[in-house]
């Protein structure tokens, strides 16, 4: 393992720890280069994670289920509201400070229904508390964000 992997694993194993007493998310898993909340409450399984792509860091939502990623998509349709902006909006709630946040939505390779941002952080920058903290913002207003579009309260309804 290279120090840029340890200092991910480490600074994902922070994180973990922290959003599982959050109360927001379900189980807590670590992967490699992966840490992934599980939804509570969504109608299919559904996780946000934190993962390293391409020497990038994202923060996502992705779901195996095309019904559940069609009914928050009919949801932005049906009131006219940019993801985005959305987002932005929960980010402000969390005193988050930085560039309007950009949404990818595509299915992956893997056959996830992802939507996903790209952060302005290194992967070796993950070891600062400073940086950590976006990460742990961008989760939490992922969170906040998708909880109330489209089927994802299912088990509340």
């Amino acid at each position: 393992m290279n120090q840029t992997d340890s200092q991910l694993s480490k600074a994902l194993a922070t994180l973990a720890a922290d959003l599982g007493a959050a109360g927001r998310f379900g189980p807590v898993t670590l992967g490699d280069s992966r840490l992934e909340c599980a939804a509570l409450g969504a109608s299919s399984p559904a996780s946000y994670r934190v993962e390293l792509d391409q020497g990038r860091v994202f923060v996502s939502l992705v779901t195996p289920d095309r019904w559940l990623s069609q009914s928050i998509e009919q949801d932005l349709m049906n009131t006219g509201d940019r993801i985005e902006e959305l987002l932005d909006e929960e980010l402000a709630e969390l005193d988050h400070v930085g560039q309007p946040p950009v949404v990818e939505h595509f299915r992956s390779d893997d056959k996830l229904y992802t939507f996903r941002s790209p952060l302005t952080l290194s992967p070796q920058s993950l070891g600062d508390p400073g940086a950590l903290a976006i990460v742990r913002r961008y989760l939490l207003a992922y969170e906040a964000c998708f909880r109330v579009l489209g089927d994802m309260e299912g088990d509340d309804q």
